[in-house]
Order: C-alpha cells, then sequence, then structure tokens
C-alpha cells in the first residue's frame, strides 16, 4: 500500500531568469516533438495523482512517484500496461526490466561487480576514451561538431563492448538499427505490433549473437565473457546485455546534447570552463530538468490506493496502468539551478528507486562525465568566460520527431566569434 500521507501539489512555474527561460523554452520543444500528443496531456495534469481514461492512473508528485516505485507488493513491472508487455516478446521473460521479487534482486546482486565506479570507469576510459580527446580537440581547434552525431558513435562503440562487438562493427548505422526499435513505442500503445516485434527481434538476434560468442569464450575483456566469470548463465548475459542495449543508449545518447544545450542557453558553459565547482549539480540539474525517461510504468497487482485518504488520492485495483511522470514530479522547481541545486532533494528521482533504481546508472555518470569534461577543457582552452559571450556556442539545432526518448536531430556546437 502506498503512503496516505499528505503530499505536495504541483502549482504554475514561478517566474524564472530570462536565459533559463530560453533553456526551457527549447525542453518544451524537445518534448513535444517527441510526444506531440501525450505530452501535453501530461503535462496539463495538475493534481499529485489522477485517473486519466484511456491512459490510466497517473501520478506527477516525487513523494508519491518514489512510493509507487519502492511498493513491490502492489505494483510490478510485470503485467498489463508495464514494461513487460513492451520487452517480454523481444528479450524473454528473465531481464531486469520485467522481473520483481528475489530472482530480480539475485540478478542484480550477481551483476553488480560489473557497475561499480572503479569497474565502469575502466571500461569508459577503454571505449571512449580516444573520442573524448578527439572532440575536444576538434573544438579547442575551431572546428563546429555535431554532438547528436558524436553522442552517437559513442552509443555505438559502447554497445559494441557490451556485446563484443569488434571495432570495425560499431558505427552510426548500429545504433540506428537499436533507434529502431524503441522508436516503435509510443506512451499511447502499451504494446508492439507483431511486424515491430519480428522486427526487434532479428535486431537483437545480431546484436545477441556476437554477445553470444563471447560469452562462450569466456573473454573477460568483454562483458559477456566477464557475466559469465561472475556465474550467469547465457540466457541471463544476452537478456541483461539487451535490457542494457535498449534501454541505456538511446537516453544517453538524447540527454548529452541536451546537457550541453541547457549549459549553453542558461550560460552556465562558460562558467563551469573557468570553474568546475558546481560541475556535479549541473549534471544534476540537467537530469532533473530533462528527465531522459520521461515517464516510467508500473501494472498494479494487488488492490491499494495512492495518496491520501481526504478526497486527494485514488483507489488502484489490479490491473490498472500506472503512468509515473517523472518529468513533472522533477520539475517541480523551476529553472536550471546549479547553485541552489533543488535536484539535490530528488534523490536522483530520474535513475528510479528501490529495487529498481537503475544498475547501469554509475555506467551513465562515467560517460557523461567524460563527455562534459572534454567540452569543457575546449572551452577553457579558448578563453576565459566574458559576460558577452561564451568560449563555444550553438551554432544549430534541430528537434528530433517521432522518438521515444526525447532529443535533438542535431546541436552543432562550434566557436564563438566574439572570443
Amino acid at each position: 500500500m502506498v503512503s496516505t500521507g499528505p503530499v505536495a501539489r504541483r502549482s504554475p512555474a514561478a517566474p524564472v531568469r530570462r536565459e533559463s527561460s530560453v533553456a526551457l523554452a527549447w525542453e518544451e520543444r524537445v518534448m513535444r516533438a517527441a510526444h506531440p500528443v501525450a505530452y501535453p496531456l501530461l503535462a496539463s495534469v495538475r493534481r499529485p495523482v489522477v485517473r486519466v481514461p484511456g491512459l490510466g492512473v497517473v501520478v506527477t508528485d516525487a513523494s508519491l512517484l518514489r512510493a509507487v516505485l519502492m511498493d513491490t507488493q502492489t505494483f510490478s513491472k510485470h503485467g498489463p500496461g508495464a514494461p513487460s508487455d513492451l520487452w517480454t516478446p523481444v528479450l524473454g521473460d528473465r531481464v531486469l526490466l520485467n522481473m520483481e521479487g528475489a530472482e530480480h534482486l539475485e540478478l542484480r546482486r550477481r551483476l553488480a561487480p560489473l557497475f561499480t565506479p572503479a569497474a565502469v570507469g575502466e571500461l569508459v576510459d577503454r571505449m571512449l576514451g580516444p573520442s573524448y580527446t578527439r572532440l575536444r580537440d576538434r573544438l579547442a581547434a575551431g572546428e563546429s561538431v555535431d554532438l547528436v552525431a558524436e553522442a552517437r558513435r559513442g552509443a555505438s562503440a559502447a554497445i559494441g563492448a557490451l556485446v563484443g562487438l569488434d571495432e570495425d562493427v560499431v558505427d552510426d548505422r548500429l545504433f540506428r538499427r537499436i533507434a529502431s526499435v524503441t522508436g516503435a513505442v509510443r506512451l499511447s500503445r502499451p504494446r508492439m505490433t507483431d511486424a515491430q516485434i519480428a522486427h526487434a527481434k532479428a535486431v537483437m538476434a545480431d546484436l545477441t549473437g556476437h554477445a553470444r560468442a563471447a560469452w562462450r569464450a569466456g573473454d573477460p575483456a568483454t562483458v559477456p565473457g566477464r557475466m559469465r566469470e561472475l556465474g550467469l548463465g547465457e540466457e541471463e548475459s544476452l537478456g541483461a546485455v539487451g535490457a542494457f542495449v535498449l534501454t541505456g543508449t538511446e537516453t544517453l545518447v538524447a540527454y548529452l546534447p541536451r546537457l550541453v544545450a541547457l549549459l549553453h542557453d542558461t550560460g552556465w558553459l562558460g562558467r563551469l570552463a573557468a570553474d568546475r565547482t558546481h560541475l556535479d549539480a549541473a549534471v544534476a540539474e540537467g537530469l532533473r530538468v530533462t528527465t531522459p525517461s520521461p515517464v516510467m510504468l508500473r501494472s498494479t497487482v494487488a488492490a491499494g490506493r495512492i495518496g491520501s485518504d481526504d478526497g486527494g488520492g485514488v483507489g488502484v485495483r489490479p490491473g490498472d496502468r500506472v503512468v509515473l511522470a517523472t518529468f513533472l514530479a522533477n520539475r517541480v522547481a523551476p529553472g536550471f539551478d546549479p547553485v541552489g541545486n533543488p535536484a539535490a532533494n530528488l534523490r536522483q528521482l530520474w535513475f528510479g528507486a528501490g529495487s529498481h533504481f537503475c544498475l547501469g546508472a554509475p555506467l551513465a555518470m562515467a560517460q557523461i562525465r567524460g563527455t562534459v569534461g572534454a567540452v569543457l577543457d575546449a572551452a577553457a582552452s579558448r578563453g576565459a568566460f566574458e559576460a558577452s559571450a561564451a568560449p563555444l556556442v550553438v551554432e544549430r539545432r534541430r528537434v528530433a520527431r517521432g522518438v521515444l526518448i526525447p532529443g535533438y536531430r542535431e546541436l552543432v556546437l562550434g566557436p564563438s566569434r566574439a572570443v
């Protein structure tokens, strides 16, 4: 049963500084382009929890949202309207995306050594270190760089390391094939069509074929080989790899350009290039404002109630779909504020909570720091921040349309002509 204590009600955003307004206007375009129907519908919700016909029970309050995530007796990732509807037909029924209970916890325990800070640091340095150096050098030399394309190349390299692909197989086409699977998913459609499932299976079979070979070879330099060392069976390893590929790569590709755009639009790009005191807070604020995975889904498996008993809550029954509008819960504080850092109060809600807190979060954070560090190093090398101009500017950008994870189709960063 979800806690029935009082909750804060969302109110219209307070006025923000002009630069934050510009940044949030672009974020609004990004969200609407990705989900032109679902996003305005969810954004119009002003109650902490409400039943929306045809959609489900929508939760917008951070404390209630966290309570739902923590209550695995009432709410599950497996069931009608939950992630299992999407991913079980593609990946099978033993992956982190659709598991609950003791088996889920045991799989997480066995995978955990792969995602310690030391382990992910070594992995990121090995697979992406040279690309960060190239990005820094190109920007420092005055080249214009499309950060979306750069993020895609990095994601493809990460996929290659995860599934044991040779470097000559890793290219932008690989990422686009993965994106074609997630691009079929819509909030309004709780499952894929038969044709979409067949396509997704074909894409994943190609990738997991390499992962299968790496697992059987037992090469500890590959993630499947390490999984075998940790005692994971072949099918468990392939399911875990598939889950990381499908849910992690595109999310990160979407977030990195959005973060850099936020830093640019709010004036923080130059400030951080000169002084990185607030860098971690800026990254957290970027995750709060963008919420790369805008919603999380759960299926109700036992009768309960979300919210208080004084008329503000909503009763739920088995089979109810619960839509956790994480982006609304995270945006309760207005603007982008690394100094005040309202993100700290949310305890990384964008990564989930409880037993389903994102296992790959350390890997994602290591990649975020690598990319942002390269951009800031390049900015610092081009001159100190001045009130009138930052060392690097966004030259042009286009939002992505018809995608699952909101983001930019293109975001070109280049030298400021005023520096």
